[in-house]
This record gives C-alpha cells, sequence and structure tokens, in this order.
C-alpha cells in the first residue's frame, strides 16, 4: 500500500481524490497492523487535506473527521480529541441534522472521548450517559434496533452504566 500510495503521489498529483483515497486505505491497514501512531498521523494529514479541498462542511470531509477522532480516542488523546469532537459535532449537527447518521458517529465519538478520559468525574459520565441513552434511541430509529452502529452504542451504554455503578 506504500507503493501504491507513493506511485498515486508521483503519477496522480492532480488527483487529490486518488491520492486521499490511498492514504485512507493505508490508515487503516496500519490501524489493523496495531501501528496506531502512524495511523493517526496519517489520519490527521488526510483531514488537513481534506478541508481545503472539499470544505469543512462537505461529506468525505466529516467522515474523515469522524476516523480521526476515533483515532484520537484510540491514541489517549483526550483533550485533542473532546476539543475536535465539539467542534466536528456543532458542524456536523448544522449541516445535516441532529438525527443523521454521521451527527450521530460523532456525538458517540464526543461521549468516547470524554468517557475514556481517566480524569472523568462522576458528572461528566452522567452526561455522558445521558447522551448516550439519547444517541442510541435515535439510532434505532434512524437505523433500526440491528444495525452495527446501534448494537456497539447499546454496548456502550451498558459499560457506561456499569462504570457508573462501580464510580460511587
Amino acid at each position: 500500500l506504500e507503493a501504491s500510495l507513493a506511485l498515486k503521489q508521483r503519477y496522480c498529483s492532480r488527483s487529490e481524490s486518488a491520492i486521499l483515497s490511498a492514504q485512507t486505505g493505508l490508515a487503516a491497514c496500519l490501524s489493523e497492523l496495531g501501528r496506531n501512531n502512524e495511523a493517526l498521523v496519517l489520519k490527521r494529514e488526510i483531514y488537513a487535506r481534506c478541508v481545503p479541498i472539499f470544505g469543512v462542511s462537505d461529506k468525505r470531509t466529516i467522515l474523515n473527521g469522524i476516523n480521526l477522532l476515533i483515532s484520537l480516542n484510540y491514541n489517549d488523546c483526550f483533550v485533542e480529541a473532546k476539543t475536535f469532537a465539539h467542534e466536528l459535532t456543532a458542524r456536523t449537527t448544522r449541516v445535516f441534522g441532529a438525527d443523521h447518521v454521521l451527527t450521530l458517529s460523532v456525538t458517540h465519538g464526543l461521549v468516547d472521548a470524554r468517557c475514556r478520559d481517566p480524569d472523568a468525574t462522576r458528572e461528566t459520565l452522567v452526561e455522558c450517559e445521558v447522551t448516550l441513552q439519547d444517541v442510541v434511541q435515535r439510532q434505532r430509529r434512524v437505523l433500526g434496533v440491528t444495525h452495527p452502529n446501534v448494537r456497539a452504542s447499546e454496548r456502550d451504554l451498558a459499560r457506561l452504566g456499569l462504570r457508573l455503578a462501580a464510580h460511587v
């Protein structure tokens, strides 16, 4: 994939979407291989390139923003993830509305960043639980109860409930 990316950069330098597509594939492979720091660097670069090419409100930019947010959370960059997620949530809600699948994904990412932060207070966890309950309810209505995103959100909500029960 790295060789494919190099070839696209060399021979398709005018086709930004081809280069971004190859970079996205490489970042996904790096994540799957456990090379998460390298994937994070690449996802930051991809997002930074999407903004001037497509604009901050374009679906492609927001999708790459969600990928970046997931990597930030996975790499325990909670402060950066929370700041980025707040900005992305506001933009996605404004562009697509509260019930859009992208808005729900970004909101879930924000909850994840806030909950995974080791400094999260009980009050923060309660706020996250309320937000995630809303996300699950909207996902069920929009996607259906058997959709994988709904099931993942339900699992996260159950884990959060257990964490709250233990966080007395």
